[in-house]
């Protein structure tokens, strides 16, 4: 039993003392951490809503979906009208994307404009449109003219936008590939290809000139589907394990996903604009895939999603930037049976199109998950036993100032 103060909301200025079991102060705080913020998913955690699929529930049911999971961002890889309808009044940030195949038309200011209106100031506010991908992976693509009209594209929709009074609110990015760069390891060596600088610097001269984020559609899973033997499992799935350091900034990666992260910075730095904030557009694992696809399974994407969810919900940052949140949008909601490619691309999904889980993630139970989570990282850091009466008393001050908050 722990004698404890507590304040009665009729008579704030007057605590009291109340004696409570042990584990019922264990639930007393638990409840306080989520209701106070320290563990947010939603505020970090996106998804993304692919709908490549012949079978997937309609968009009310995918809002509800999200509502009930806590998730409050999300891409879709279109601006399908059902979607952007379903979405009004959610509460969900929305990112849209402009297909590759319109980005020439809207190269043309009036064409933008139209592209905006049509697509874009119908739905607004109501739909919380905060971003509109321009193509996806175009720089990494075979297409030279598709890539030399993406930042035109850009201004063109991003002056209608100014036009129209929404440029405070809806941003302008496209989501790339890893294979932007020529180097990511160790993160400090990272650099864009030398041939696309011609492109990328104009690219990322409108992103500062907008504080617009760079996107990266970066997957650990590829790299050790393509080298197992040399990229240890732990390291990508994120994983308890050792890791590596960075030979000449000294800092310790635990994780490929955070070390990919800050190549992409470094590489920016390399071009003049290290100041960027870059966002994780897609990150996944399948829970399947043919013979040769190893590491696509359950028990790895369980993993894999898992601990990302967990690291989401402390907000962390890169070891290069620790103090600034890395905004994740996870790939994907569903497993999309259309999507065309090896059987691990339609098998990305949390859930399967008639709403069951793909596998158990538990992330409509994370938060109570992560702050049990919490609790065991407190009780390693101060070398105490669960019981100790001095971890409980360190917990409590961690607790407390939130404790008074909601009773005043």
């Amino acid at each position: 039993m722990y004698n404890l103060l507590f304040f009665d909301n009729s008579f704030p200025n007057k605590p009291y003392q109340k004696s409570i079991p042990i584990y019922n102060l264990y639930r007393h705080l638990l409840f306080h951490f989520a209701e106070f913020g320290f563990l947010q998913l939603g505020s970090t955690l996106g998804i993304n809503y692919g709908q490549v699929a012949n079978n997937l529930p309609p968009p009310e049911q995918v809002v509800t979906l999200l509502n009930s999971l806590s998730i409050t961002k999300t891409r879709i890889y279109d601006t399908n009208p059902q979607v952007l309808t379903a979405f009004a009044n959610s509460g969900i940030d929305l990112v849209v994307t402009v297909p590759n195949e319109v980005v020439p038309q809207v190269t043309d200011p009036q064409q933008a404009l139209q592209w905006v209106m049509t697509n874009i100031k119908p739905y607004f506010p109501a739909t919380r449109i905060s971003g509109i991908a321009v193509g996806n992976e175009v720089f990494t693509s075979d297409d030279t003219a598709l890539a030399s009209n993406l930042v035109p594209a850009m201004h063109s929709l991003h002056a209608a936008l100014v036009q129209l009074g929404l440029d405070s609110y809806v941003h302008i990015s496209t989501a790339n590939s890893l294979g932007v760069l020529q180097n990511s390891y160790p993160p400090s060596f990272g650099s864009f290809r030398p041939e696309l600088a011609n492109l990328l610097l104009p690219f990322l001269q409108f992103l500062a000139e907008t504080n617009s984020p760079f996107w990266i559609n970066a997957y650990p899973y590829f790299a050790y589907k393509g080298d197992p033997d040399g990229v240890p499992l732990d390291y990508v799935l994120l994983n308890p394990n050792q890791g590596m350091v960075d030979p000449y900034t000294k800092l310790h990666y635990d994780n490929m996903l955070y070390a990919q992260v800050d190549a992409v910075i470094f590489a920016m730095s390399r071009m003049g604009y290290g100041g960027l904030e870059v966002r994780v557009s897609e990150t996944g694992w399948p829970s399947k895939g043919d013979p040769d696809e190893i590491g696509a399974n359950v028990e790895n994407a369980r993993a894999h999603n898992r601990n990302l969810l967990l690291r989401q919900m402390r907000n962390q940052g890169t070891p290069l930037r620790p103090d600034r949140r890395l905004e994740v949008y996870l790939f994907a909601l569903f497993n999309e049976d259309m999507k065309p490619g090896p059987t691990s691309e339609r098998n990305y999904g949390l859930y399967q199109p008639d709403g069951t889980m793909a596998y158990n993630v538990g992330l409509g139970k994370l938060t109570s998950a992560a702050s049990v989570n919490l609790i065991s990282s407190a009780t390693r850091e101060t070398g105490k036993e669960l019981g100790s009466s001095w971890y409980w008393i360190f917990l409590f001050s961690l607790t407390f100032p939130a404790l008074m908050r909601r009773a005043i």
